[in-house]
């Protein structure tokens, strides 16, 4: 990978009922969070919770990647879509048909350190 070629973030956001929330992540470990993992040029993941206060919670998933192509091995062709598992109805309040995707400029947490050691 070249030092000029960035790695690109994935997020995607949506809401859970609160009460949802040891469920919901227990859920996304075995589902979202392999796939990513299992992903060739996948570089890591992070998922984040905040409590809204109203009994819904906002979880967003970080994922951070080494090209666009990487991405859609992992999302298929329409990279610009969420991807969604089976029981998501089960614990979404909404979902949102798209995820957005930055490049990553500046970057602290080693993860092309990492991909350059490998």
């Amino acid at each position: 990978m070249s030092e000029t070629e960035p790695l690109i973030l994935r997020r995607w956001s949506s809401r859970i009922r609160t009460e949802d929330s040891e469920a919901y992540v227990s859920y996304i470990r075995s589902t979202g969070v392999e796939d990513y993992l299992g992903t060739p040029g996948n570089l890591g993941c992070e998922m984040l919770l905040r409590d809204c206060g109203d009994g819904s919670t906002e979880v967003s998933t970080l994922s951070w990647w080494q090209s666009m192509e990487s991405i859609r091995a992992f999302a298929g062709d329409d990279v610009e879509r969420a991807r969604y598992y089976p029981e998501d109805d089960r614990f979404l309040l909404e979902k949102p048909d798209h995820v957005e995707h930055h490049h990553i400029v500046v970057e602290a947490l080693g993860l092309r350190r990492e991909l350059e050691q490998s």
